[in-house]
């Protein structure tokens, strides 16, 4: 018998989108996500920070930062991926990946620019490109 979880979504469709937008703009992220974190859920190895518990359910929600570099993450935050582990049924259900300005969903939705190295948002670019120019001044 196959001992393995079986991944499922909340929402699919939106988290296809975050998923290809991390894809895009975020390749380190992307990479892990794909080819050691997916596969480790499936096994059964739950990584991240444990958020809440149901004992009623038998369910565990997790949070796991997705590793990005150093200057996304001081301009734009973390990226979160959000499940939740079902452990009589063996399913693991995607519920999000968050990020606290929710730059990937404007990323899916419109191209961004990047300055420096660093994607731009275009609904706030004076603020992220002041928020870049102050950690350049102040590394230097």
């Amino acid at each position: 018998m196959n001992n393995n979880f079986l991944i499922e979504y909340l929402n699919e469709n939106e988290y296809h989108k975050k998923e290809r937008s991390i894809k895009k703009y975020n390749m380190l992220a992307y990479k892990k996500l794909l080819f050691e974190f997916y596969p480790s859920l499936r096994d059964g190895n739950f990584i991240g920070v444990v958020v809440g518990h149901n004992d009623k359910e038998d369910t565990t929600k997790y949070e796991l930062k997705l590793p990005t570099d150093a200057m996304f993450n001081k301009v734009h935050g973390d990226i979160v991926l959000c499940y939740t582990a079902y452990h009589k049924q063996r399913i693991i259900m995607l519920e999000d990946i968050t990020t606290p300005d929710d730059i990937l969903t404007e990323g899916h939705q419109k191209e961004l620019t990047t300055y420096k190295g660093v994607m731009v948002s275009k609904s706030h670019a004076d603020k992220d490109i002041f928020k870049i120019n102050l950690l350049n001044m102040l590394e230097k």
